[in-house]
C-alpha cells in the first residue's frame, strides 16, 4: 500500500462492537474495520449485514471482520495479529459502573475496562477510544480511573477522560457518555476534543413527525402530538437482557416520556392508527423501534440507512446498547486528524502526572503501610488537605476495586497498604471467567 493510500485508509479494531453505532460513526470518520468483536449473535449479524450494505465489504471481508463471542476469549480472536493498529476502540459493558445498577466495578464479571487497558498495552495501537456510562465519572471510581491513567502512562500513552453529551452533537436525546481517549505522545500533540454543534438538536416531535403519522393519524393529530413532544428525549435504556422486554426506562424516565406524550411501557409494532392516541390512561402512543433508533442518532444522510436484523426485543436491545453514531463520528474525526498530524501542535500538559485520587497515589507509591494520621500528614505535605473522615471514605472506595491490606500497629492503630487491583485483566484464574460463564445468557 502506497503512502498516499495509507493516509486514506486508517484501520480500527473494535471490541464489544454491538450492532454498530460506534462502527458506523467511525466508518463515517474514515476508519476501516479490520476486526469487530461482539458477544451477541444478533447484534453481530446486524453489524456484518451493514458492513456489506453500507460500507461495501464483500462477503468474505465481512466474515473476516466480524467475530462472535467473548472478546476476552483467546479462541475468538488473537490480539497479537493486530499489533500497531491505528485505533483500538470499544464500548465495554456499562452495568459495572451504572448508577442504575450496583456499581460493582472491578468485582462485576462484565467489567472489561481494565482488561481493555491491558489489551492496549499489548496491541500498541496508535490510539485508544473507550466509552462508558456517566457513572464511571463518579467519586466511587476515582481510584479506578486513576489506575487506568497510570497504566496507560506506563504503556506509553497520553490519556484523558471527558464527559460528552450526545445532544451537543445533534442527537435528540439526553445521553451523557464518559469517554477515554489515549494516544501515543507524537499523536497526542495534535489531538483536540470535538467541539459541540452550534445548533440545538431537534425535539422528539420534530424528529419523528413523518414516522408518527404513518399509521393513519390526521394532520391535526400529528401536529398536536409534535407540539406536546417539544423537548429532546431522556436517555434511551433497556439494552440489557436482564431488563426483559423492550421498555423505555425506569419510573423517572417514564414520567419524562409521558411529559412528551409518549407511553414508555413498551415499544410498538407500528405507528399509532386512526383515533385517539390515548387509551387506558396512557399519555400518548408507544414508539416503534425505528423511532427509537432515530432518537439514538440513526438519522440524517450519513446514518439513516442502517438496517437492524432480528425480532423487536432483540433490535431494541441492539439500539439501547449503542453509542450514538454522530458522537462516534465526531470522536473518530478528532482522532483521525491527530493520527494524520493535522493542525497545530499543542503543549502536552498531560506529560505531568495526573492525580485523581491522592490517597490511591500515596498508598501506591509508599514503601510501607500508613495509618490514617500518617496519610493525613503526608497529604498535607504534598499540598492536599484532607481530614480523617474523607480519608476513610477514600479507603472504603479503594476497597471495592483494590485489595486494601490492614496491618494492626502495637499502639492499636490500623495501617493501610494497597494490594492488587481486583479487576479482570486477562488472568486465567480470575473469578470473572467463572461468573461470566454462569451468567452469559444474561450479559449483553
Amino acid at each position: 500500500m502506497s503512502a498516499s493510500e495509507r493516509l486514506d485508509h486508517l484501520e480500527v479494531v473494535e471490541i464489544c462492537a454491538g450492532a454498530g453505532g460506534q462502527s458506523l460513526g467511525l466508518g463515517r470518520a474514515g476508519f476501516h474495520h479490520r476486526l469487530a468483536v461482539e458477544l451477541d449473535a444478533n447484534a453481530a449479524k446486524t453489524l456484518r449485514h451493514n458492513l456489506i450494505r453500507v460500507f461495501g465489504y464483500d462477503e468474505k471481508e465481512a466474515d473476516d471482520a466480524v467475530r462472535v463471542g467473548d472478546v476476552a476469549d483467546p479462541s475468538v480472536w488473537d490480539p497479537d495479529e493486530h499489533v500497531g493498529i491505528d485505533l483500538l476502540a470499544g464500548g465495554v459493558p456499562c452495568p459495572p459502573f451504572s448508577i442504575a445498577g450496583k456499581q460493582l466495578g472491578a468485582n462485576d464479571e462484565r467489567d472489561l475496562f481494565a482488561w481493555a487497558v491491558e489489551l492496549c498495552g499489548r496491541m500498541k495501537p496508535k490510539a485508544l477510544l473507550l466509552e462508558n456510562v456517566r457513572g464511571l465519572s463518579a467519586n466511587r471510581f476515582t481510584a479506578y480511573r486513576q489506575h487506568v491513567l497510570d497504566r496507560l502512562q506506563e504503556h506509553g500513552y497520553i490519556a484523558e477522560w471527558r464527559l460528552l453529551h450526545a445532544n451537543e452533537f445533534g442527537v435528540s436525546q439526553l445521553r451523557p457518555r464518559f469517554v477515554l481517549i489515549a494516544l501515543r505522545p507524537e499523536y497526542a500533540e495534535y489531538f483536540e476534543w470535538p467541539q459541540p454543534h452550534a445548533e440545538e438538536p431537534k425535539t422528539v416531535g420534530a424528529l419523528l413527525r413523518d414516522l408518527i403519522g404513518q399509521g393513519g393519524w390526521t394532520a391535526e393529530q400529528v401536529e398536536a402530538w409534535v407540539a406536546k413532544a417539544n423537548d429532546i428525549a431522556p436517555t434511551i435504556v433497556g439494552g440489557s437482557k436482564k431488563h426483559g422486554g423492550a421498555d423505555l426506562g425506569p419510573t423517572r424516565a417514564k414520567k419524562a416520556w409521558a411529559d412528551l406524550g409518549v407511553d414508555a411501557l413498551g415499544v410498538a409494532d407500528a405507528p399509532p392508527g386512526p383515533g385517539s392516541p390515548v387509551s387506558n390512561g396512557a399519555p400518548g402512543p408507544k414508539l416503534t423501534v425505528e423511532m427509537v433508533a432515530r432518537i439514538q442518532g440513526w438519522h440524517g444522510p450519513e446514518f439513516a440507512n442502517w438496517e437492524f436484523l432480528g425480532r423487536k426485543t432483540s433490535t431494541y436491545r441492539q439500539i439501547g446498547n449503542a453509542f450514538p453514531p454522530p458522537v462516534a463520528k465526531a470522536l473518530g474525526c478528532a482522532i483521525r486528524k491527530a493520527l494524520l498530524k493535522q493542525g497545530e501542535k499543542r503543549t502536552l500538559v498531560e506529560r505531568t502526572d495526573t492525580v485523581l485520587d491522592p490517597v490511591y497515589k500515596l498508598l501506591r507509591t509508599s514503601k510501607r503501610s500508613l495509618t490514617i494520621d500518617q496519610i493525613v500528614t503526608r497529604l498535607a505535605k504534598m499540598g492536599t488537605n484532607m481530614e480523617q473522615p474523607e480519608v476513610e471514605r477514600h479507603l472504603v472506595h479503594l476497597g471495592h476495586d483494590f485489595e486494601v491490606i490492614e496491618s494492626p500497629r502495637s499502639n492499636g492503630a490500623i495501617a493501610y497498604s494497597l494490594g492488587d487491583f481486583k479487576a479482570f485483566v486477562g488472568q486465567e484464574g480470575h473469578q470473572r471467567n467463572e461468573l461470566f460463564a454462569a451468567n452469559r445468557t444474561k450479559i449483553s
